[in-house]
Order: C-alpha cells, then sequence, then structure tokens
C-alpha cells in the first residue's frame, strides 16, 4: 500500500484509462474529465514559469487563448487554410511560445510585483484584441464550428467500429476519444516536466529562482533563462488552449480567457505545491474538479435533499467564498502547498533542517558513547618484575 501511495500518479493515470471502459461510466461526466486534463496541462505550463523559475506571470490565459483561437483560424470553414487538427494544434504551440518570447523580450529587467503587472496588462491587451478584430476572431461570438480531422487525411469521422459501448461518439472529437487524447496529452506534458526539472536547464531556471545575483556570478544567463521558461511554458499554455477548442469545437466565449483563468491557475499551483509536477497535478485535480465536476454534483443532491430548487442552496454560488477560504486556511497553516518541491519547503520551515541537524548531532553523539563503551579497557602499568638484588644497590 505504501509503495502504491509513492506511485500515486501511475495510478490515477491507470484509473483514468480504464474509466471509460466501466460499466458506472458515463460520456457526460468523460467529457467533464476531459476539461480537467486541459486545464491541467494549462497549470503545468504555468508551474515551469512560476514554480520553477520564479517568474509571478500573470498573463497565462493570453496563451491559452492564443492556442484556441490559432485552431479555431486554421480549421474553420470561413478561412481557407482547413488544416487538421494536428498541424493547427504544433502551429498553436508555435504561436504561443513565439508571443511569449516576443512580450517577454522588453520586460526582462523587471522583477516581482513589477512583472506581475506587465503580464496582467499581457492578458487584459490579448482578451480585448480577441473581442475587437472582427474580421479575424468574430468577436464575442468566437469561431466555429471546428470540425477538422486528427492527421492530414484522415477524417476520423464514423468510427463505428470504435464503438463498445452505446455511449460513445462516432467521431474522433466525441467521448471516449477525444478523452484518451487529452489524457495522453497530459502524460507526455507530465514526462516533459520531469525531464525538464532534471535537465541542465531545469536545474539552472531552479539557480535563477533562488537567487538571479547568485545565478548571473555563477555564469548562467537570466535573460535566455527566463526567455526559455516562458516559451516552454507559453508553449504548453497553446497547447492545453488548442485542445480546448477542439474539445468544445468552438474558440468559446472570449470571456474564458480574461484574468480569472490566470488567477485560478495560480490558485491551483500554490495549493499544489509549486515546483512540484505532482504536486500542481493534484491542486488542479482538486480546485478545477471541485469547481466543475463536485459543485454540481452536490448542488442536485443539496436540492433533492431539501426539496427546493432555491439559488442560495446552490454551493456553486459560494465557490469563490470557499476558494478563498481554502486559499487563507493554506497560506496561515502549509504556505508550501499540499505537495511542495522539498527545496521550497526546507526555505519556508527551516525548523525541519534544525531539527534534521539535532536529530542527527545527538546520533553521533550516541554513537560515539557506544564505541567507547565497546573498546577493551587499557592495561593498567605495574611495577617492574627484576629481582630486587638485580635492581638494589648499596652505598655504604
Amino acid at each position: 500500500m505504501k509503495r502504491l501511495l509513492q506511485h500515486w500518479v501511475v495510478v490515477l493515470f491507470v484509473l483514468l484509462a480504464v474509466y471509460p471502459l466501466l460499466p458506472v461510466a458515463e460520456a457526460t461526466r468523460g467529457e467533464q474529465f476531459t476539461h480537467l486534463f486541459i486545464y491541467a496541462i494549462l497549470a503545468q505550463g504555468l508551474n515551469i514559469v512560476l514554480g520553477l523559475t520564479g517568474l509571478l506571470h500573470l498573463g497565462i490565459a493570453a496563451f491559452f487563448a492564443i492556442g484556441a483561437y490559432t485552431v479555431g483560424i486554421l480549421t474553420v470553414s470561413h478561412f481557407p487554410f482547413q488544416q487538421s487538427f494536428a498541424v493547427a494544434a504544433v502551429a498553436a504551440v508555435v504561436m504561443a511560445a513565439l508571443a511569449g518570447v516576443l512580450t517577454t523580450a522588453p520586460i526582462l529587467r523587471l522583477r516581482g510585483d513589477y512583472l506581475a503587472l506587465v503580464t496582467l496588462g499581457l492578458g487584459l491587451i490579448v482578451l480585448y484584441a480577441i473581442r475587437n478584430l472582427d474580421p479575424i476572431t468574430d468577436g464575442t461570438k468566437g469561431l466555429g464550428p471546428i470540425d477538422a480531422g486528427p492527421l492530414p487525411g484522415f477524417s476520423g469521422r464514423n468510427l463505428e467500429s470504435w464503438r463498445l459501448k452505446s455511449d460513445w461518439g462516432r467521431n474522433w472529437y466525441n467521448y471516449p476519444y477525444f478523452y484518451y487524447l487529452s489524457l495522453t496529452a497530459l502524460g507526455a506534458v507530465m514526462l516533459l516536466v520531469r525531464n525538464l526539472e532534471h535537465s541542465r536547464l531545469g536545474r539552472a531556471w531552479v539557480a535563477l529562482r533562488e537567487d538571479e545575483l547568485a545565478a548571473t556570478c555563477m555564469g548562467l544567463n537570466p535573460a535566455r533563462l527566463k526567455l526559455a521558461a516562458i516559451a516552454v511554458g507559453g508553449g504548453v499554455a497553446g497547447l492545453a488552449g488548442a485542445l480546448y477548442a477542439m474539445a468544445l469545437r468552438h474558440t468559446g466565449n472570449p470571456q474564458a480567457y480574461d484574468f480569472t483563468l490566470s488567477m485560478l491557475m495560480i490558485c491551483c499551483v500554490i495549493l499544489g505545491g509549486m515546483g512540484n509536477r505532482n504536486g500542481v497535478l493534484l491542486g488542479t485535480f482538486l480546485l478545477i474538479g471541485f469547481d466543475r465536476i463536485l459543485t454540481s454534483i452536490l448542488d442536485n443532491e443539496i436540492q433533492a435533499w431539501v426539496g427546493s430548487a432555491a439559488p442560495y442552496l446552490k454551493l456553486s454560488g459560494y465557490r469563490l467564498l470557499i476558494f478563498g477560504l481554502v486559499l487563507i486556511l493554506m497560506m496561515r497553516f502549509r504556505p508550501e502547498g499540499l505537495l511542495p518541491a522539498r527545496r521550497i519547503q526546507r526555505e519556508l520551515h527551516p525548523e525541519y533542517d534544525e531539527a534534521v541537524g539535532r536529530a542527527a548531532a545527538q546520533a553521533e553523539l550516541a554513537e560515539t558513547a557506544a564505541t567507547a563503551a565497546e573498546s577493551p579497557a587499557p592495561l593498567p602499568l605495574h611495577a617492574s618484575n627484576a629481582p630486587a638484588s638485580d635492581t638494589q644497590h648499596s652505598f655504604r
């Protein structure tokens, strides 16, 4: 059981992969899980920027929107491109990463609150551009319907032979096919973040987060490291946006890409634990799962139990209050998050290292005392055994 808890992420992915095959699986619930996977990918992109590199970026929703609208422009019928989803998704990743580099290059010298304010402005600029560029984005209506095939030359329609249950869809973008695609993309992003953490680039990001001046003195280039972090994080967010647009088959209302989404992702990273990919995954599943899945279930149960459909009995109406209370309690009692990175946990709780040091010192003293007790006692000094007649001299 302990080994299973240590590898809970692998167990979770196995259970999620088996879920569509279970008799209790529902298509509606599976589509909600699909959106949960997409937001988990977006949170991993923010974790690269905020958790590993320490850049307080408040515009991650902008890259999410760029990815979604890139897919929309390249796939909808009233544009001449008509590309497959695979091509559009690659373009979305590239465009989001490029936008991140171009918008971050002029503000590389900013840190902390100043960087946060500028990136907040970036998110608002992208949001208002989407609303007002009607010839390209269709304004508040959004781009749709998105009806692209998964690969060039393959439409992915009429998948009757793939249906194992009656509620499975007939097209590749229906449940459970897109469910598995999103789950696979999440697993690939998790592996990418893991490899980045253990790479030379990931260690340089951590050094930059800990002390930029010390990292510069050691020969690291902060400008390149920041641009690399923004490019990778923005590209992952662009991939999440591409999947989001394809899951909806529409880019949706531009309000879905506002500042609230950026703050929600920051809450996921803080709740789970900055710098820990598994913690960020847990935080996203708890926060977004509560917001998008659990609240609707609890609303139905509460109204069925009370026998009333009054609006004040809906838990979803109090979700922002609940989010605020959870964050306040987390900052008070566990500021490092549920599953923090070890380095961050030691920074926020130096008493742990002090306790470990005292325990190690006491263990060393006990070991020294035990060794001294087990060693043989030294032999006593005795008088010489030589005869007295040989050693005594008479003086007359």
